[in-house]
């Protein structure tokens, strides 16, 4: 069996709320040069 056809519908879920939830929680404790309006890891504002 192949490690694609293993892969369940609820494991994608759990992974996709994962990532966004260590986005968020990475915003919140790295300093803004990192992740802010002008950071270079996560910018959170929108670009023009």
């Amino acid at each position: 069996m192949t490690l694609l056809a293993s892969v369940t519908a609820d494991q994608i879920v759990i992974s996709l709320m994962a990532t966004i939830a260590l986005r968020e929680a990475l915003i919140l404790v790295l300093p803004d040069r990192i992740a802010g309006p002008q950071g270079w890891l996560i910018v959170t504002e929108e670009q023009d």
